[in-house]
């Protein structure tokens, strides 16, 4: 199964692009920001003006208009098809782990105050790294993992009050 990207521009607009699709877009890197894209002989000139690698939300400016963009890990789509929601425990007080995996960060301590979105820990799974964050504003009341344990999917990692 080839590998699908969902791309949401200025959370109005969305399309699906394939890595076939990717790779054809000829791509020149001008600095660690900047670029040149030629795409069925159209030119653009892009510049990353923001970015959050770990929620994978990005500010672009392309040939000078500005996008907010988010994309979707295929994974993202893969859960969506098993009819699960993202973000379906929004009240929930028990962050666990969605699925079996290596905690390779945890980025909050017990009475820490977080915010909804921020990173509470990371987990590597199919050798891809998952942030997962919080789904409220709160204070971590709780941690029951450890950098490098080893999880099963719902294992609570984090508790918040």
């Amino acid at each position: 199964m080839e590998q699908s990207y969902r791309i949401t521009v200025n959370d109005s607009f969305e399309l699906n692009i394939s890595q076939a699709e990717l790779n054809q877009i000829n791509t020149v890197t001008n600095d660690y920001r900047k670029y040149h894209l030629l795409d069925d002989r159209e030119a653009y000139k892009a510049e990353v003006l923001e970015k959050d690698f770990f929620n994978r939300h990005y500010k672009i400016d392309l040939n000078g208009n500005l996008y907010q963009i988010k994309i979707g890990h295929p994974l993202d789509l893969i859960i969506e098809r098993m009819g699960f929601e993202m973000g379906a425990g929004k009240k929930s007080n028990v962050i666990t782990a969605p699925m079996p995996g290596i905690i390779i960060d945890v980025k909050v301590a017990p009475g820490d105050e977080v915010e909804e979105g921020d990173i509470l820990f990371i987990l590597e799974a199919m050798k891809m790294e998952n942030a997962i964050s919080s789904p409220k504003k709160a204070r971590v009341k709780r941690i029951s993992a450890k950098k490098e344990d080893t999880v099963e999917k719902g294992k609570v990692i984090v508790e918040l009050e």
